[in-house]
């Protein structure tokens, strides 16, 4: 697959195995290959006993600030590399946030590719080259819009994660199929009828249904298209942060780090549903639907959440107040609406008659 993104084209491919080093930068060794704990051995793998140089993060959100971009540069300049180098990040979506902001930085941009080794980063983060970092306590503060001239998605990388990460990233899936928009929400019903079941720890038995990864492709297409409407996020690019606005202020009102962006993500969503029926937007049905798919996967959305510490709302909306998706002081959200989704906004009288009793747990 190849996405225009402005000025930038980005090349997907989506494979079992895991990408040989000269199949991502050809006969070059002007590369720095940016990984973190977690993905260190998979680096090896591609790598193939070539050596570059290679700059090793602490993995976390917590650990998504400026001392790691610094490190980034740090170590790019140190082995010598020029503008012409390839920063090639191996990780999630932290690294690859990380990484993308730092190539779009060193000395005014160089080139980045992409290997994306969590669902998160596959069905998301990967596509459409948002890059950032944490700033001040508010999540991606900070950060550019630049695409990855060449992502890889190894799905044979699933079979490493930890069941948060597989739960974080499948939130992700679920927020595209509820914008996909398609004729009698398919691709919700897809996810539905997936095999899952009710004890805990099932999630890594979704790999083993060849119908999950025909999901992951179609949220990457979903993405891609979406993306080359509209690289900078001005108009319909901003209906994929349906569930974020809450969700962000959720991860930084519980400290970051302290819950997953995925499961911030999908309490976001469902606050995001009564949102919309208490506006009018959201019909009953889908809004059933919709929680109907957040249940079965096993997702908190219990209101007030218990990581918002002492159960401070107004802790909470200072959060919600620093979205940078907000206007003229008006707060942005995106609400299901009866086939995707719709961008809304709240004024400040609003807030107290209509966005309280949600996170207070007064709505349903």
């Amino acid at each position: 697959m190849i996405f225009s993104f402005g000025e930038y084209k980005s090349y997907i491919q989506i494979t079992q195995n895991f990408p040989d080093i000269n199949e991502i930068t050809g006969n070059s060794v002007n590369a720095l290959v940016i990984i973190d704990e977690n993905t260190a051995e998979i680096s090896k793998k591609i790598l193939n006993g070539k050596k570059l140089p290679i700059c090793l993060l602490k993995s976390g959100e917590e650990n998504k600030n400026w001392d790691a971009v610094n490190t980034i540069l740090k170590t790019a300049k140190d082995s010598g590399l020029g503008r012409d180098c390839f920063f090639i990040a191996v990780g999630g979506g932290v690294i690859g946030d990380l990484a993308g902001f730092a190539a779009s930085i060193y000395m005014r941009g160089c080139r980045f590719i992409l290997i994306s080794t969590t669902l998160l980063g596959m069905v998301d983060a990967s596509v459409g080259g948002k890059t950032g970092f944490d700033l001040f306590g508010i999540k991606n503060l900070a950060g550019t819009f630049y695409p990855a001239e060449k992502i890889f998605i190894p799905l044979k990388a699933l079979s490493t994660l930890p069941q948060k990460e597989w739960k974080s990233g499948f939130a992700e899936l679920i927020k595209t199929a509820i914008l996909c928009g398609d004729k009698n929400d398919s691709f919700i019903e897809q996810l539905l009828k997936l095999e899952y079941g009710q004890e805990k720890g099932n999630f890594i038995k979704l790999q083993e249904q060849p119908q999950f990864f025909e999901c992951i492709k179609k949220a990457v297409k979903y993405k891609g298209r979406i993306v080359t409407k509209d690289p900078r996020e001005s108009g319909i690019r901003m209906l994929l942060n349906l569930g974020h606005t809450f969700g962000h202020a959720l991860e930084s009102s519980a400290g970051l780090g302290n819950i997953t962006h995925g499961e911030a993500v999908a309490w976001g969503i469902a606050n995001a549903v009564k949102l919309g029926k208490a506006l009018g937007i959201t019909p009953e049905k889908r809004a059933q639907k919709i929680t109907q798919l957040i249940y079965k996967f096993g997702y908190d959305v219990s209101c007030p959440h218990p990581l918002i510490k002492d159960n401070n709302i107004e802790l909470f909306l200072d959060a919600l107040k620093s979205d940078k998706k907000k206007k003229q002081g008006q707060l942005t959200f995106i609400v299901p609406d009866k086939k995707n989704a719709r961008i809304i906004r709240l004024d400040s009288g609003q807030e107290k008659t209509i966005l309280l009793p949600i996170l207070n747990g007064q709505t349903k």
